[in-house]
């Protein structure tokens, strides 16, 4: 009789599990919003400069973008190395989904020294998009995604006013 309730119990406990992942589709608002970055995905390299000061630095860069759960997030890995050296020099992992409630993209970026950022994430058209953030030193931070010829050019540009803007940062993937 105990094996029997066990079991019972065992197969309700399944089917509640198995009922509530049926469900877990994402809504049409958040599936047509994701669908709208699928152009990102794939297996990018290619190279790039940035510039913080005087210096030019010259890099080579990765990045690797998949959808994931139920193509409902974004998720991108990156690994740039110095071009000279060899040595690392940018690692990051970020993860972008949309917020239905707000009507807006969420993007929150890990950095190779265990830091992240919240950014902007805007989907400007179906080949541009803009991301950035404030650095409490630099200002605010602005980076456009262009896909264009099968390409992924992406620049990178700071302002302390928000009304002057100045390069610092261009990839070519």
């Amino acid at each position: 009789m105990k094996n029997l309730l066990l079991t019972l119990s065992f197969f309700c406990i399944l089917h509640a599990i198995i009922a509530a992942q049926l469900g877990m589709t994402p809504d049409s608002i958040t599936k047509a919003a994701m669908e709208k970055l699928t152009v990102l995905t794939g297996q990018w390299s290619g190279t790039g400069w940035i510039q913080m000061g005087r210096d030019k630095h010259f890099f080579n860069q990765s990045e690797n973008v998949i959808q994931k759960v139920n193509q409902s997030v974004i998720v991108i890995d990156g690994l740039g190395t110095d071009s000279e050296t060899n040595q690392v020099i940018h690692q990051a992992f970020a993860i972008v989904s949309y917020d239905k409630a707000t009507q807006k993209y969420l993007m929150r970026a890990f950095r190779g020294d265990g830091n992240y950022v919240d950014a902007d994430f805007e989907v400007v058209s179906d080949r541009i998009f803009i991301w950035g953030f404030t650095h409490p030193q630099a200002g605010r931070m602005k980076y456009t995604i262009r896909m264009t010829d099968g390409k992924w050019i992406e620049t990178g540009e700071m302002s302390r006013d928000n009304t002057t803007w100045f390069p610092f940062f261009e990839m070519t993937l």
